[in-house]
């Protein structure tokens, strides 16, 4: 837990040196990354809020994307991951939206991605999507990888050298 806190201060730092805010929904890190983010002291000053969007129910209830909005798209998928991600930045008016989700394991998912596979999406002032894949069974081993992907991920995002 102690290189993602690590890596959510380089980011805090950024964030509330620039004014920015960020909104997160993730799935398979299950909370993880939301949790690295708010061990941050002084996270109330640039994280708005994040759900944990597990299962359809939990994407409706919590993004208030139903069932049409996902049409023709596989979850653990990079265009997903960028759904979630808008979807997270235009619900809470953040300046970043940042999701994941996945397959933590010790097993795939209905979608026949294995153990290990997860997609992950920035959006704001620029955007990107990636997919990591671990080669891992271990379910908290990939939690702890989803989730510092994603924390990299941002910090690429909001490099000084980003192009937007």
């Amino acid at each position: 837990m102690q290189q993602l806190i690590a890596q959510a201060e380089i980011l805090a730092v950024r964030l509330k040196a620039r004014g920015e805010t960020i909104a997160v929904a993730e799935s398979s890190s299950g909370g993880l990354l939301s949790a690295a983010l708010l061990a941050v002291p002084g996270a109330s000053a640039y994280f708005l809020g994040g759900a944990v969007v597990y299962t359809a129910r939990a994407r409706m209830r919590l993004l208030d994307l139903p069932r049409e909005a996902v049409a023709g798209m596989r979850s653990s998928s990079e265009p997903y991951a960028m759904l979630l991600a808008r979807t997270a930045r235009e619900r809470f008016s953040a300046t970043w939206g940042l999701s994941e989700t996945g397959a933590a394991g010790p097993t795939g998912n209905p979608y026949g991605d294995a153990a290990g596979h997860s997609c992950l999406a920035v959006s704001g002032p620029t955007e990107r999507a990636i997919t990591l894949e671990t080669g891992d069974s271990d379910r908290f081993a990939n939690m702890r990888a989803f989730t510092a992907a994603a924390l990299d991920l941002m910090l690429a995002a909001t490099s000084p050298d980003a192009k937007a």
